[in-house]
């Protein structure tokens, strides 16, 4: 299934990949940002739903310049208190919090269209894809509508969330570390779209589903065949 998926991503594909019964126990949609459309967009906003995110790998996020958001929360804090009392130490599935900033790229209008957040992903994948990152902020503008992620140095072999897998499925498959994810939601309950119904949407949309436990096992095997 794996081989599967990283075909898909390279061809410019969504696929699903559900974390873990003992960590969100959600399924994301994700996507080579190298090759986001506004079709894709449109796709995973009304199908999806959740949150669209742009996970960075470690390095790029580095070369970017950008930072953990609480790490400009503790650093402005002993201006404004509140973001002291703010510090999220008490996710009840993880140690730390992956969100970085939010951009634009200066060229969108308001930022939030599918066009625009769709160019806004696509422009940032391409300036680390060209080894452009130093002129992050020639191009990006901040506060924005797309949410920056940084991954765990090292992603799925320190942290095990979406963000680290959509990393490692973009290593694997030889694409610009930059991703794009998004949480898929249940009108019916108002929580995550249950598993099941994750992997009949799947099905019916001929998109690969794939756990995050294959994944992990996959990148393991991955690494040592590397090296």
């Amino acid at each position: 299934m794996i081989e599967k998926a990283l075909e898909a991503l390279k061809n410019g594909e969504i696929v699903l990949v559900f974390d873990s019964d003992n960590r969100e126990r959600e399924t994301d949609m994700i996507v080579a940002a190298e090759f986001m459309t506004p079709e894709h967009m449109t796709q995973i906003r009304n199908d999806a739903g959740g949150l669209f995110c742009v996970p960075l790998s470690s390095e790029n996020s580095d070369a970017l310049g950008v930072p953990f958001m609480t790490d400009i929360m503790d650093i402005a804090s002993s201006e404004y208190p509140v973001l002291a009392e703010l510090n999220p130490d008490d996710i009840p599935y993880d140690e730390k919090s992956a969100f970085s900033i939010t951009v634009n790229h200066r060229k969108t209008f308001t930022g939030i269209t599918d066009n625009d957040r769709a160019c806004t992903i696509n422009e940032l994948a391409s300036l680390c894809k060209e080894g452009k990152q130093r002129e992050f902020g020639k191009y990006f503008r901040a506060p924005g509508h797309v949410t920056l992620l940084r991954a765990a140095k090292g992603h799925v072999r320190s942290r095990k969330g979406h963000t680290e897998m959509s990393i490692a499925l973009m290593e694997m498959a030889g694409l610009t570390e930059v991703a794009v994810c998004c949480e898929m939601m249940d009108d019916k309950t108002g929580g995550s779209l249950p598993t099941a119904e994750a992997e009949q949407y799947a099905k019916e949309h001929d998109l690969v589903f794939l756990s995050g436990a294959d994944l992990i096992e996959a990148y393991k095997n991955y690494i040592e065949n590397d090296s």
